[in-house]
């Protein structure tokens, strides 16, 4: 599913993100990615979504080598990775089932396939009764709701969730970890970067920990053991 043979990053100002990382992660598998800050977590999640390139190394994605990707195929890839940010980066000009939308607008589904996804993916998040809700109406961990929606849309056989808890309560958090949890189940791999112990401790699944750039540790069922 998604194979790193000895992969590395260096940044133009000499900083080494990423030394020498070779990893393989099963279709299916949820994958916790935690470590401290500086570590390389950050870099290698989004090597995963081709938002940074590795200076040496192969990343492969369902037999595609992205570090030999041409640009203008990206897009294609990008459809089949879904991808959950800390800050959510909704659009705030256009409601809940707008934002949502936009993921197959923009790679030219008709709009009655749309209509169907877009409410399909709203109940799974539990939003359905506010599609027509502006971003600014909603809570923070609904709005975390409606950027899972978004990322899962397209039926990604893969979703990236960088901090998906990092601005939310400890209940809200919760929550998004249960609906996580429930697509993760329905088939979707699921790579998830964070800083929350209570959460790694208590829903156990596989842990890749980096320090300095490297794996530190690999298990199935991975404690946090970072302070902070």
């Amino acid at each position: 599913m998604i194979q790193m043979q000895d992969v590395w990053k260096t940044y133009p100002n000499g900083v080494m993100a990423v030394n020498g990382i070779s990893i393989y992660i099963k279709k299916g598998e949820f994958v916790y990615v935690v470590g401290p800050s500086g570590a390389g977590k950050s870099t290698f999640i989004k090597m995963i979504y081709r938002e940074e390139k590795p200076t040496r190394g192969e990343i492969t994605i369902d037999n595609q080598e992205l570090s030999k990707m041409k640009e203008r195929h990206i897009p294609y890839l990008r459809r089949n990775i879904g991808v959950v940010f800390q800050d959510f980066k909704l659009l705030q000009s256009l409601t809940v089932y707008e934002n949502v939308a936009f993921a197959m607008e923009v790679i030219e589904e008709d709009k009655e396939t749309i209509r169907q996804r877009v409410m399909n993916v709203l109940d799974i998040v539990r939003l359905k009764n506010k599609a027509r809700f502006m971003p600014d109406e909603l809570s923070g961990g609904e709005q975390q709701r409606v950027s899972i929606a978004r990322a899962i849309v397209n039926n990604p056989a893969v979703l990236i969730a960088d901090e998906p808890t990092g601005n939310l309560d400890p209940e809200t958090s919760w929550e998004i970890m249960h609906i996580l949890e429930e697509i993760n189940e329905r088939g979707t791999t699921i790579v998830m970067a964070t800083h929350n112990r209570d959460i790694v401790d208590n829903m156990r699944k596989r842990l890749i920990a980096i320090e300095g750039g490297r794996i530190a540790r690999d298990e199935l069922r991975g404690t946090y053991r970072y302070e902070g």
